[in-house]
This record gives structure tokens, C-alpha cells and sequence, in this order.
């Protein structure tokens, strides 16, 4: 495991998939941690397409692409190809690590080199994420990240949650591949105001993000505390799953940015494209809230 600190501030980052595993201030958890291997995705890199594709195939300039089916029981291909990866670390001081890994084959025709950097500093956590394609084509690509952040002490059905989403992405319920188009949230689906999440059961992917002072802000809250999860307006979109079952938790949430919806890898949907020696970079974060 890769330790990061900064004042009250730690971190842990386990080399394989670059996970992040915790993140605590003053000995306040801000995100749901865990022994072993990551339950239910959590803090995984989710590059180069975050999130499902419908059938583990997609077309790439007229030629299909079969990944590897990783969902096996809605046969669909998820969360992308570095996440069981072992990342190489590029740098690792008190306060940050970097890594990278190479993403090749397995159903992606053009290579692409990924880093990503954790930081501590007074403000919380950042995490940047790099892609550059090192082929020789023109590819379409998609990042997100999977982490259940926790407003500090607070139990989950005593947390709030507001989102900067404005639509909502309709899903197969059977297979979680979208339906339709994003509508306009209402209702249920409605957390642009703070809604307490007792009884609130989400798989559900929100888009129309919009920044607030140049920064998309998913917020939880409650009586032991309170954390943003900011990010760059490139995460146009959110997931937010809320499962029973997380180890040594039970309820927990987890709020994932993502640069694009699911199956955009086949609907085009925000898709970030990169030409050969072209680079890109995002980030989020954490921030604990009084």
C-alpha cells in the first residue's frame, strides 16, 4: 500500500488498479474503507470508459471491438481495463503519488498510456487523471472514478445528498444499458436541493452537471460531518449507487464522476477523442465540509 499525508490529512492508494483505499482527516474517515480486495468497485479508475458497454462490443472507424465480458450476468463489458492492473509508480513523496499504466488490447485497438496523481493539501484530496494516446489512430475514450465518499461520522441514513445533475439517464433495469435519452429530474430523481438518503435506493446514472465557480459539486451531509466531491466540468455526469451490503458499513453511497454517460462507447454520448500524441487531463476530488 502507498501512504500520502499532509498535516491531519492521510490517504492509502493500493498499487493494484491504483485503488484509492481511505482518506481521513483528523482521524475522520471521508470515504468508506476496506481489507483486501475492493468491494463493489470501491475506488477504482475507471479508464478508458467508465461504467457499462452493452454487449462487451463497440465500433471503432467500421470495425466492431469485443472486450471481454466482465459482467457476465447482463453480459456487458464494465468499468474499463486498468482497474485489476498493476500500476507502475512514477513519484511518491509525503504528500502525493503518481502512476501510470499502459492500455492495450483486450478489445481496445489504439494504445493509451494513463497516469493518475493523488495530492493531499489544506483543501482535501485531489485526484488527476492523464491520458494520452501513444498509437497510431484516432480513438474515443471515457474516465470516471468510483469512490463512496462518507460525510465523516455520519451514519448513511442520517446524510443528505444534493447533486449538480440536472437530467437523468433512463436504464434497462435488467440489464442497466440506457433505455432512452436524459430527461430533466424531477421527482424521486430530483437532488439538486439536499435530500435525506434514509430509504433511498440509487443505481442510477444523472448527467447536465453543471460547475458552480468552474467546479462540478456533489455534496453529503450530516450530524458527523460533511464532504464535497468537486470536479473538473469535463465530469458531465454522476453515478450514484447507494448498495446495502458494504463491508463493516452496511448503507453506504457511492458518488462516481464520469466524463461520459453508460454505453457511450456505442451512443457517442460525451465521448472524449484523442489523435495520435494528443493528451488530455481532469481532476476531482474530496473536501471535508464543517
Amino acid at each position: 500500500m502507498l501512504e500520502i499525508a499532509h498535516g491531519a490529512a492521510r490517504a492509502v492508494i493500493a498499487p493494484d488498479g491504483a485503488a484509492l483505499v481511505s482518506f481521513e482527516v483528523g482521524g475522520v474517515p471521508y470515504l468508506e474503507t476496506y481489507d483486501g480486495d475492493p468491494p463493489m468497485g470501491s475506488g477504482a479508475v475507471l479508464v478508458p470508459w467508465p461504467n457499462r458497454t452493452a454487449g462487451a462490443r463497440w465500433v471503432l472507424d467500421g470495425e466492431e471491438q469485443r472486450l471481454a465480458v466482465t459482467e457476465p450476468a447482463r453480459g456487458n463489458a464494465i468499468h474499463g481495463l486498468v482497474r485489476r492492473a498493476l500500476w507502475n509508480v512514477v513519484e511518491h513523496t509525503g504528500s502525493l503519488v503518481s502512476l501510470d499504466v499502459q492500455v492495450a488490447g483486450f478489445g481496445w485497438p489504439v494504445e493509451l498510456r494513463t497516469t493518475i496523481t493523488y495530492a493531499l493539501d489544506e483543501h482535501g484530496l485531489t485526484v488527476s487523471h492523464g491520458v494520452q494516446n501513444v498509437g497510431a489512430a484516432r480513438t474515443p475514450f471515457g474516465v470516471g472514478a468510483h469512490p463512496y465518499p462518507r460525510a465523516g461520522a455520519s451514519a448513511t441514513d442520517e446524510t443528505t445528498l444534493t447533486l449538480a445533475a440536472t437530467t437523468v439517464l433512463p436504464l434497462d433495469p435488467e440489464r442497466m444499458i440506457p433505455s432512452g435519452p436524459a430527461v430533466p429530474v424531477s421527482g424521486d430523481l430530483d437532488f439538486t436541493a439536499a435530500r435525506l438518503l434514509a430509504g433511498v435506493r440509487l443505481d442510477t446514472a444523472f448527467g447536465g452537471c453543471l460547475p458552480v465557480d468552474g467546479l462540478v459539486r456533489h455534496v453529503l451531509k450530516g450530524p458527523g460531518g460533511g464532504v464535497e466531491v468537486w470536479a473538473d466540468p469535463d465530469f458531465r455526469w454522476v453515478q450514484v449507487y447507494t448498495p446495502d451490503g458494504y463491508p463493516g458499513r452496511g448503507r453506504a453511497v457511492a458518488i462516481e464522476p464520469m466524463t461520459c454517460p453508460p454505453d457511450a462507447l456505442n451512443s457517442g454520448v460525451d465521448l472524449l477523442w484523442l489523435g495520435p500524441g494528443d493528451s488530455w487531463a481532469g481532476r476531482w476530488g474530496l473536501r471535508p465540509l464543517d
